[in-house]
This record gives C-alpha cells, sequence and structure tokens, in this order.
C-alpha cells in the first residue's frame, strides 16, 4: 500500500525519487538533538564533548557524525566551484583539504579549546609542520622551552633546520634567557603545556606575557593535558596544538592531528614580520589572509565577532601548508578521534586519580631513586599544578630506577599489564624506557636535559583498576 502511494505521488513530488521521498516523509522541522547555546568548557565541558562541533545529519537524522569518505565533493556549477577555490565561499572541495567530517572534530576541539577555528592534520608532528609554516621563512626563528617530547626536539633540531629554520632551546622557566633569545627575525615562542616525558607543567602565563612583549605568538601543545585539565588560551596562549592521537583519542587506534586558533592575535600590527599570513599572497591573487579572515576583517563580520576574533591563522594553515604539503587526516581517522573525545572528561578523571595513587606508591618503594609527577606535593611544579590543573596533573610521569640504565629495562621488561609502547594517552597504562627507545637518537646530554636519563621510566597511566596497576609495578620492581 506505501509503495503504491509513493508510486503515485513521485511523479507529481519530482522528477529525482530520492528528494521526492525526503520531502514526501518530511514536515520541514530541523532535528533536535544540539549543543546548548551558552554553555563554556570551564562549566559545561562534559556536555560540550558529547555535543559541540556536530549538529544531527539534516537528512536522515544521524545522532553519531557521519564518515564522509570521499575524495572529492560535487559542486553545484562552476561558479560554485570557483568561488570555493578562491576562497570566496565556505564548503568541500577535496578531502586533502577539508571534509565534513574533518570539520566536525574541527569544530569540537576548537569549541573544547575555547578558540575560533581548528584545522585537523594527519598527526601531531603533521600539525607542527603546518603551523610553523604560517609563520618561518628561511632565516627565521622561534624558541622553544627544551622540556620536549623527543620526537619534537628531532623535527625542530633536524628537518626545520633543513628549511632554513632555526630553534632556539631554553629551560621552560628561564624566563629572562627566552626574552633574551628573542631578535628581529624570532617569529613565536613554542611549549608543551604538561611536557613529555617528564610531566613537568609550564607557566603558560609567564611564556605568554614575553611573547606578548615581543609582538609574537605563543604557540602551545596541549597534547599531555588536553582541554579537559588545561586551556592555555585562558592564560595568553595564541595557537595550540594537539596530537589528537594521543588523550583527545584516546584509545591507540587513529593518528590525529590539530591546529587550534584563539583568533585575536593581530597579525596587520607588524604585517612585514608575518608575510604569508598578513601581505598579499601570489597564489590566491594577492588575497590578504590577515585582512580579509582577521578579526577585524569581513569574514569575522560575518560570524559576528569582528574587533574580537577571526581566523586568519588556521585559513593559511589549510590553504597553503595543508594544500601544500598534504598531512591530511583520514576521515575515519576523524570520526575515532570523535567519539574518543565523548569520553574525555571521564576518562581524564580517573588517568589523573590512578597517575597519583601510582606516584605516590612509587615515591615510597626503596628501589626508586626518584619521581617526577607534579601531583605529588613534595615537587617543584606543584604550585603549577594547583594554578593551571587543579582537576589533575595528567597521567604522564617519569620516575628513575636505582640501577641505572639496565634496572630501568628491567622493569620495562618485567611488566605484565603494562603495555610497552611508543605513545602515550591510551585508556590502557603505557610504559617506555625514553632513553633506549623515543630519545635514543639524542646524545647523553640532550636526554638529560630534555628529561630523558639513562635510569628513567616514563609512565601513561591508564584507566584499568588501580590495584592492578600497582600490583603489576610492583612485580616488575621485585625483579631488580
Amino acid at each position: 500500500m506505501l509503495s503504491r502511494t509513493l508510486t503515485k505521488a513521485l511523479p507529481r513530488l519530482s522528477s529525482n525519487p530520492l528528494s521526492a521521498i525526503r520531502r514526501y516523509f518530511s514536515d520541514e522541522k530541523e532535528f533536535r538533538a544540539r549543543c546548548p547555546e551558552g554553555v563554556t568548557p570551564a562549566d559545561n565541558f562534559g556536555t560540550m564533548a558529547l555535543h559541540a562541533g556536530q549538529e544531527p545529519d539534516p537528512i536522515h537524522g544521524s545522532r553519531v557524525p557521519p564518515i564522509y569518505m570521499n575524495t572529492g565533493f560535487i559542486f553545484k556549477d562552476a561558479q560554485d566551484a570557483a568561488s570555493k577555490f578562491a576562497l570566496q565561499a565556505f564548503g568541500p572541495i577535496y578531502t586533502r583539504i577539508g571534509n565534513p567530517t574533518n570539520d566536525a572534530l574541527e569544530k569540537k576541539v576548537a569549541a573544547l579549546e575555547g578558540g575560533m577555528a581548528a584545522l585537523c592534520v594527519a598527526s601531531g608532528h603533521g600539525a607542527q609542520m603546518t603551523a610553523f609554516s604560517n609563520l618561518l621563512n628561511s632565516g627565521d626563528n622561534f624558541i622553544s622551552t627544551n622540556k620536549l617530547y623527543g620526537g619534537s626536539y628531532t623535527q625542530f633540531t633536524r628537518q626545520f633546520k633543513q628549511f632554513g629554520w632555526e630553534v632556539r632551546m631554553k629551560d621552560q622557566d628561564d624566563f629572562e634567557g627566552i626574552a633574551a633569545a628573542i631578535d628581529s627575525n624570532t617569529k613565536a615562542i613554542y611549549c608543551e603545556s604538561i611536557a613529555n616525558p617528564g610531566g613537568i607543567i609550564t607557566d603558560v602565563e609567564a611564556l605568554s606575557s614575553i611573547a606578548k612583549s615581543a609582538g609574537i605568538p605563543l604557540i602551545v601543545d596541549n597534547t599531555t593535558a588536553s582541554p579537559y585539565l588545561i586551556r592555555p588560551f585562558e592564560w595568553g596562549a595564541d595557537v595550540v596544538i594537539h596530537s589528537a592521537t594521543k588523550f583527545l583519542g584516546g584509545h591507540g587506534n587513529a593518528l590525529g592531528g590539530v591546529i587550534v586558533e584563539k583568533g585575536d592575535f593581530d597579525w596587520l600590527a607588524d604585517s612585514e614580520k608575518f608575510p604569508i599570513i598578513a601581505t598579499p599572497c601570489e597564489s590566491y591573487h594577492g588575497l590578504n589572509f590577515a585582512e580579509v579572515f582577521g578579526k577585524d576583517g569581513p569574514v569575522a563580520e560575518m560570524f559576528g565577532t569582528k574587533g574580537k576574533t577571526g581566523m586568519a591563522f588556521a585559513i593559511a594553515a589549510r590553504a597553503l601548508g595543508l594544500r601544500d604539503m598534504g598531512a591530511c587526516i583520514s576521515p575515519m581517522n576523524t570520526f575515532l578521534i570523535q567519539m574518543g573525545i565523548e569520553t574525555l572528561h571521564v576518562r581524564m578523571e580517573r588517568h589523573c586519580a590512578n597517575a597519583t595513587a601510582l606516584a605516590e606508591f612509587l615515591n615510597q618503594h626503596p628501589k626508586i631513586e626518584w619521581v617526577k609527577y607534579a601531583g605529588l606535593e613534595s615537587d617543584p611544579g606543584y604550585k603549577l599544578h594547583q594554578k593551571y590543573c587543579p582537576k589533575g596533573a595528567g597521567s604522564l610521569f617519569t620516575f628513575g630506577v636505582k640501577g641505572g640504565y639496565e634496572a630501568a629495562k628491567t622493569v620495562v621488561d618485567s611488566v605484565q599489564m603494562f603495555s610497552l609502547v611508543a605513545n602515550l594517552g591510551d585508556t590502557r597504562s603505557l610504559i617506555a624506557h625514553p632513553a633506549s627507545m623515543m630519545h635514543s637518537q639524542l646524545g647523553d646530554e640532550a636526554k638529560k636535559t630534555l628529561g630523558a636519563p639513562p635510569d628513567c621510566v616514563r609512565v601513561s597511566v591508564g584507566i584499568e583498576e588501580i590495584e592492578d596497576i600497582i600490583a603489576d609495578m610492583d612485580l616488575a620492581l621485585s625483579k631488580l
């Protein structure tokens, strides 16, 4: 009966049967189940983790964000295509530079960080490469704190050097040295909010003050903290970077990176210092990203944020760095990362509680030389933990095993539940020996500087029962 009714109705409704069916069953009402208006990450983080960035599919009402496994997207006509290629209209063109599934993740992470716009790329390394390509030409430099993930250290000191980009490393609390290292070719200050591997918390506000005095942006890698613990924009950062592979995704099943822009940096205040963003771009027939997409431009006016926030950095990163270097992320990966973010607030509470309990256990163990975890009241970073991340000091920390290099390797080789994996931020507890793994390509002095001496063991504490976590570590230490 239904099929006969439709058969009679469709010819009258449209020559396109699918469009006719949609209209036949639709009463033109929009699906609800949207993120409430006026919510903030400070007060409504869990709600935003679930609902921000995604609206129900307007045709089918799909609750879960669809995965758009497309390479290219259809244009309405030649003018639609021309407008999108000229950056005169928003919309997907080709998945290398944008995809609706990726767009949903970008909006979600931007909302949770309190930023204006975001860009998803293939990995955390891809995020750093793409972000710095917005700022640096050959002969330029940036200042970085020296408590870094080993891969970032080698990327900065080897690959960036190949491009003629210089990194100047300073201790994370050497504020005088950081300020003194800035010159006319310095384009940014970079740090990790909670440093990998040592779990050291950085004084982001102090670095922001130095950056603002110099008229340069502060870029913060917020991977280890996640926006649940620290939101660097609230402390003066201008750009936030994530390896979404870690806590955002949280399940060790998808690589990804995210660049988030706060949007209020004035690139035009010294346009010659930031020529890629703030001077005419030949690749787009003289378009000036800062003038069009910055906080005082027409796009900000369209979004109702003129004079406050824009998206020049994010758009330039997409239209130039991502377009040309191609560090694009698969829609399948952005889907998995979105699913992980939905439980971020729940996971981080358990991660932090378990990490604190394990650190306290190790701090009293006779076979442990030292424990570096800002969640311990005895740790030098405890006050910064209370200031920046009172909800928890994270799940990443390091400890030193009495007996040095070989003893540390013995512990790593003796755990039974911990996973020996070169990753962090997984739901499962992970363990590593940085000196023979992630930092093995560095010299002894560089390892010590980065917080990975020979006796160091790094743990990323998962969400298993804490009794099982401690029992497994105790078993490994009994082998010494």
